[in-house]
């Protein structure tokens, strides 16, 4: 037994990682920023991050993580083109990865759990967002700020793929015939109907959704989320369990991963999914059905 304990650590150096927290406050991230494994990953725009950011921090473009290219879907790139990327950071399956946005708002907040999310597909659970952002962890002025362009060596990062939690839109059909809760974490003009979300889209919602709207979830729409106790009472007002089967959208899957960064990683639901389609790939196509908006009589 002791052997092949010993065998599988040799194959598998970081199976026995300490868990992590999926979310982490300044404090916690100033007393452990020299940590040998932590890899902090700035999510600005470059140009703000070479004027100020967290001591070591290194800098990668948000849209390296979706696909965005002409008739083309603003998805997850391909698994061989995120392992290289990651790898390109400096980030290997042994790192702790904590999220870093700007956390001006609740936009910021969905970026960092979009690529947590991502993280989490790709099989790597050592990973963290920082609440409330580079503007949380500075508002007091009492922790570190550098300029500058910081970067680490290259490493090797090897994902294991995680289908079944990312769904394309048959697993998400078969998933509303079978009374799956749906989430609608757009505005609610988005989910009225009032508002397509862009382009030429059908205007509308999947059926059976409810609405919970992404930015609900930080503290006045701003970087830093709510606790679980409001969190609660949040989904409770919006009539969205706490355990159960859930799939959550949006436009593009960005709003969404805040949803899901919520429901599954703070409120403790494993059962919840995020689809990364949303309706860009949903209301484009006629076969798949949606609940228009109510038309009014007067």
């Amino acid at each position: 037994m002791k052997s092949s304990l010993i065998l599988l650590l040799l194959l598998f150096p970081g199976m026995l990682a300490a868990a992590v927290e999926p979310l982490v406050t300044p404090s916690w991230l100033h007393n452990n920023r020299d940590n040998a494994d932590l890899v902090l990953l700035d999510l600005q725009d470059n140009q703000n991050y070479l004027r100020f950011h967290i001591p070591g921090s290194i800098n990668t473009n948000y849209a390296q993580w979706r696909v965005e290219k002409k008739g083309q879907l603003k998805n997850m790139p391909p698994v061989p083109l995120l392992e290289k990327m990651i790898g390109s950071l400096g980030i290997d399956n042994n790192s702790h990865v904590v999220l870093i946005s700007l956390g001006a708002s609740a936009g910021d907040m969905a970026v960092a759990a979009r690529v947590y999310w991502t993280f989490k597909v790709l099989g790597h659970d050592r990973v963290s967002i920082l609440d409330g952002g580079l503007v949380g962890y500075a508002e007091k002025r009492v922790y570190p700020l550098e300029k500058g362009n910081h970067q680490l060596k290259p490493k090797t990062f090897k994902a294991s793929y995680r289908k079944q939690m990312n769904p394309g839109a048959d697993e998400v059909r078969a998933a509303i015939g079978n009374g799956t809760r749906i989430v609608d974490n757009r505005t609610r003009a988005e989910y009225l109907g009032i508002y397509s979300g862009g382009g030429k889209e059908r205007a509308g919602r999947l059926p059976q959704a409810v609405h919970l709207n992404y930015d609900w979830l930080t503290i006045n729409g701003g970087g830093k989320l709510h606790s679980p106790e409001n969190l609660q009472r949040i989904y409770a007002s919006s009539k969205v369990p706490l355990q159960g089967d859930q799939i959550n959208y949006c436009h593009t899957g960005n709003r969404a991963a805040l949803g899901w960064f919520v429901s599954h990683e703070i409120l403790g639901n494993r059962q919840v999914k995020l689809y990364d389609g949303s309706t860009q790939e949903w209301a484009a196509s006629p076969a798949l059905p949606m609940e228009q908006p109510v038309k009014l009589s007067y």
